[in-house]
Order: C-alpha cells, then sequence, then structure tokens
C-alpha cells in the first residue's frame, strides 16, 4: 500500500474537518472561497457557517485515496461515508493553496 504525499496545509484542512467549524475556518485565507454543491461561501464566516450546516445534516468520514496535481490545484480524491443518501461516494476535493493557507476549495463529484 502506498503512501499519500500530502501538502501540509491539505492533511491539517482534513484534520480540522474532524475538529469542527471554527477549526476547517482556520485553515483559510481570509478571502478563502468554498464551493460545494453548487453554492459558493465566502471568507471565514461563511466557511465556517458552511461547515457546521453540513455537520448538523450529517456524520460522515473522509479518507484521502488519491492525490494530482494540475495547473496549481492539488486535486484529492476521497471516500466519503455516512448517513447520508448514496453513501459511500468518492468525491474530488480541489484546494488552490496560498502561503500556508487554503485560497479556495471546491468539491465535486
Amino acid at each position: 500500500m502506498s503512501t499519500l504525499h500530502l501538502p501540509d496545509t491539505v492533511t491539517a484542512y482534513f484534520a480540522a474537518d474532524r475538529q469542527g467549524a471554527d477549526a476547517v475556518a482556520r485553515c483559510f485565507t481570509m478571502q478563502g472561497v468554498v464551493k460545494d454543491e453548487g453554492r459558493t461561501y465566502t471568507g471565514p464566516d461563511a466557511i465556517k457557517a458552511w461547515k457546521l450546516a453540513a455537520s448538523s445534516a450529517y456524520a460522515y468520514t473522509s479518507v484521502p485515496l488519491a492525490v494530482e496535481r494540475h495547473d496549481g490545484v492539488c486535486l484529492v480524491t476521497c471516500r466519503v461515508a455516512g448517513n447520508f443518501p448514496g453513501s459511500p461516494i468518492e468525491l474530488r476535493y480541489g484546494f488552490r493553496l496560498e502561503r500556508g493557507l487554503i485560497a479556495s476549495l471546491e468539491i465535486s463529484a
């Protein structure tokens, strides 16, 4: 079994995802953007609210399976399992990093 080599910032995001909304929001720049399920969340307060809503709606775990890098994007494929319809599912997390923080994250199927 090979080990994934994720950037430290991405590893920190997945650790923060298990800790809660405040921890997740701290992973982003002040102008950070999350795109998920057709909606866009900009800035720490919006990102925190996004994470709070997702956590209150579903219990889930994300396990990174693969990582690729294309045009400045770190693309991580994860198996996401939880109490939501269609579980488990593979999602792609596209991270753009800036000075040790996440500038943008786009989550797609």
